[in-house]
C-alpha cells in the first residue's frame, strides 16, 4: 500500500499511537510532502527538544520506503486549481493542507490525516482515523 501522511500522523506515530504504527508498518511506500517536513521542523524549533526531534525525524525519513515529495510544477498547478475549487465551494482550508492534498493527488495516493476538512477536496481519497 502507498500512502501520503499529514503532519498530525507523524506526531501521533511519535506519541505511540498503535493504530498509526500498524498502518505505517503495512505501507510499501510512505510519502511525505516537503510541506509536512516544514511544519514538523517549525514545531521542533519552537519546542524544547530540537536535537532529539531532528534526529528522530532523520531516522524516520531514511527508513526504506519513505519518499519525500518535493513541490514541483505539477503539484503547484494542482494547488492553484484546488484553491479555486475550494473558494468556489466556500470551503477554504489551511494553505499548507491544500499543498499536502495537491501532492497526494498528483502522486495518486491516499492521504492519511486526522483533519476532516480534507474531505472538502474533490478527488482526495482520505483514510480517516
Amino acid at each position: 500500500m502507498k500512502i501520503c501522511i499529514d503532519t498530525n500522523i507523524y506526531s501521533a506515530f511519535k506519541k505511540g499511537d498503535e493504530q498509526i504504527t500498524q498502518l505505517l508498518e503495512t505501507c510499501d511506500e510512505l510519502l511525505i510532502p516537503t510541506i509536512v517536513l516544514g511544519e514538523l521542523y517549525a514545531g521542533f524549533y519552537l519546542g524544547s527538544r530540537l536535537k532529539r526531534n531532528l534526529e528522530e525525524l532523520a531516522t524516520f525519513i531514511n527508513m526504506p520506503g519513505v519518499i519525500i515529495i518535493d513541490i514541483d510544477k505539477e503539484i503547484a498547478d494542482r494547488y492553484g486549481s484546488l484553491i479555486k475549487i475550494l473558494r468556489k465551494q466556500g470551503t477554504p482550508i489551511p494553505t499548507n493542507d491544500v499543498w499536502i492534498a495537491a501532492a497526494a493527488l498528483e502522486k495518486g495516493t491516499k492521504l492519511v490525516s486526522f483533519d476532516a476538512h480534507f474531505n472538502n477536496i474533490p478527488g482526495i481519497v482520505q483514510i480517516t482515523l
